[in-house]
């Protein structure tokens, strides 16, 4: 009977509203049986008390040094590249940097950005940070007498292939932490903040392990399954402290200022998968099984460079990555922060994958150059890694309730 009206309750009512109605009471209904089944013990499952502190946990920001570096790497990290329009005058940066500073502080807390209409998702901080780098253009801008002789792009390297999209850079914004919807958020928070003062030149995500997926302290593989990171100082021990921050024989370039380098290296996945094991662990030096060196049984083992096989040669390879990377020179070492890459993948391929290879510093050209330098020159993991960007940053010291990251550089403007 077309056009005909229902009568309901004194009131007209279309036969779409009704079928629009029993729609979203069926779906009800299912939501209803979703949750708990009727007269019975069945009921929607329920978070662990422990995940939900762990979604409150809170990294200081206010402090002498920057946050991120330090800390315990978080599951989810987001490198954001920024290149100062033209026009940003000295003063320019400062606003921005204060600007930036406390929104960083507030989202690091749990608490909503200045301007953020999302509030709800800023209540999660799950260890956020937040950590600033200055580029070369931004300090010679700022305070070009205090910027380090290392604050420019890298040497060329042979085994290199850079693109300008995931390369260089004025402002660098690391932002980290184990829920990635936080990540997003505070991101998308502190671009806002930048967008009258600078654009984006390149955004790189990466990943670990989710939290509680491994123990605490587990170093990472990366997606070639190799363990990545077994020579790390750990934070707080006087190893780390001269390798990070320096001391009378590399000194840092401020107090409580290190450098960040950040290389974006393609992983051929794909060719990778036609090597043997032996042939992967060859080539790495170590044992994909737990890392432990070819001529060890555990991870931390100390590799012997001079062991030799039944026929001669060396255990552990001259042109394995790790012989490569492990520098004679006890100077020459690095702090990595690094996380993994993945994205769509090209025609004709399986995998677009790769490592951010990021590490800190006291001094760019006297620890990191050295190993680079060795591992362009034979290193046989070369086969398969390709560098495909790159960057240098000045990291700043950290700042106090009042002040602003980089502060220091406007004392007595």
């Amino acid at each position: 009977m077309k056009g005909k009206v229902v009568k309901h309750d004194g009131g007209g009512l279309q036969r779409r509203h009704l079928l629009f109605g029993g729609a979203a009471a069926g779906l009800g209904a299912v939501a209803a049986i979703g949750l708990q089944v009727v007269n019975g013990a069945e009921k929607a499952p329920v978070q662990p008390a422990a995940d939900v502190q762990h979604g409150s946990a809170k990294v200081p920001f206010y402090g002498a040094r920057q946050a991120g570096i330090g800390t315990a790497p978080q599951a989810h990290g987001a490198f954001v590249a920024l290149e100062l329009h033209p026009e940003t005058t000295r003063e320019r940066v400062r606003s921005l940097l204060k600007l930036l500073s406390d929104d960083a502080a507030r989202l690091t807390q749990g608490k909503a950005a200045l301007a953020d209409t999302e509030a709800e998702l800023a209540v999660h901080p799950a260890r956020l940070t937040v950590t600033f780098g200055f580029g070369p253009r931004l300090l010679q801008s700022v305070a070009p007498q205090q910027a380090p002789g290392w604050l420019k792009p890298l040497p060329d390297f042979s085994i290199d292939q850079l693109v300008p999209e995931f390369s260089g850079g004025d402002l660098l914004l690391q932002i980290c932490s184990d829920d990635p919807v936080t990540v997003a958020h505070a991101k998308r928070m502190l671009l806002k903040d930048s967008r009258s003062f600078a654009a984006v030149k390149w955004v790189q995500s990466g990943f670990r392990r989710a939290h509680g997926t491994e123990a605490s302290g587990t170093t990472m593989r990366n997606l070639f399954g190799q363990v990545d990171g077994t020579s790390n100082a750990v934070p707080g021990g006087e190893p780390y402290e001269k390798v990070v921050w320096g001391d009378g024989r590399i000194p840092s370039w401020t107090e409580n200022g290190t450098s960040l380098v950040i290389r974006r290296i393609r992983m051929d996945l794909d060719t990778w998968d036609e090597l043997d094991r032996s042939g992967r662990e060859e080539s790495v030096g170590r044992k994909l099984g737990n890392g432990a060196p070819l001529t060890g049984v555990q991870e931390h083992d100390e590799p012997d460079f001079k062991a030799l096989n039944p026929h001669g040669f060396p255990v552990i390879a001259d042109f394995s990555h790790m012989r490569r990377s492990r520098p004679d020179d006890e100077t020459q070492r690095i702090f990595r922060r690094a996380y993994n890459y993945d994205g769509a993948p090209s025609a004709g391929s399986v995998s677009e994958s790769g490592l951010i290879f990021a590490c800190y510093q006291a001094d760019v050209d006297k620890q990191f150059v050295p190993i680079q330098q060795r591992l362009d020159e034979l290193d046989l993991l070369n086969t398969w890694t390709t560098p495909i960007g790159s960057a240098v940053f000045a990291i700043p010291p950290g700042c106090q309730p009042g002040g602003f990251i980089g502060d220091g550089l406007f004392t007595g403007s």
